[in-house]
């Protein structure tokens, strides 16, 4: 399998931050977006970023920008699309994705996902965690893991199927993923969830406390 190409997904409209680009929001002397970078940078062959609206907001970090196909913010799956149609024109087989507000993900994000779906004729699958003890979320699967959709590995030979998907009225991650035998990959946790993401004003005040103990 080729390496796969990196899409971060920021195409969301950060309602819960009170609008605007949460990924460009300072977080230890540069944005979430710089961190998120770093990260995923490394393990992939290239980075583009999903966003909408205009482009140069985004100039000064050298970065292929994908607005969504399909209008009306229906989700990350849009996202996922924009991203697969891009690393087709590169002759990609893969991608994977990252969430733009999410600054602490594995380093080892790519090389654990790809290893679980080396033998799966189309590589799919979606990070996961452990449930904390009391942990119900909407995320959360039958196996009791809780899922993270925005990061997972995606196979560009799909994007048409997922495209009629979406087309159709199809939003849910899960409800695409499963059906074509996606599978989850679970990550360690330990007193720092990696899939900690910035949603509020609250979140960032946490995050740069989670920055100042490491």
């Amino acid at each position: 399998m080729k390496q796969p190409l990196g899409v971060i997904l920021a195409g969301g409209l950060a309602s819960r931050m009170g609008g605007g680009d949460k990924t460009l929001l300072d977080l230890d002397g540069r944005s979430i977006l710089r961190h998120v970078l770093a990260r995923l940078e490394p393990q992939v062959g290239a980075v583009a970023l999903n966003a909408n609206g205009a482009a140069d907001r985004f100039a000064g970090f050298g970065l292929p920008v994908l607005p969504d196909s399909i209008g009306g913010h229906v989700g990350p799956l849009a996202g996922v699309l924009a991203g697969l149609d891009w690393a087709a024109e590169q002759g990609a087989d893969t991608i994977v994705t990252a969430a733009a507000d999410t600054p602490f993900f594995p380093c080892d994000l790519v090389p654990r996902l790809l290893l679980a779906t080396e033998d799966m004729e189309y590589p799919l699958a979606l990070a996961a965690t452990a449930r904390k003890a009391g942990e119900v979320t909407k995320s959360m699967s039958k196996s009791g893991l809780i899922r993270h959709p925005t990061f997972g590995i995606w196979p560009v030979d799909l994007r048409d199927d997922l495209r009629a998907a979406l087309s159709n009225g199809l939003r849910k991650v899960v409800l695409w993923s499963d059906p074509h035998g996606g599978k989850l990959v679970e990550f360690p946790t330990g007193e720092m969830d990696p899939f900690f993401n910035v949603n509020t004003p609250e979140d960032l005040i946490s995050a740069r406390e989670m920055i100042a103990r490491t």
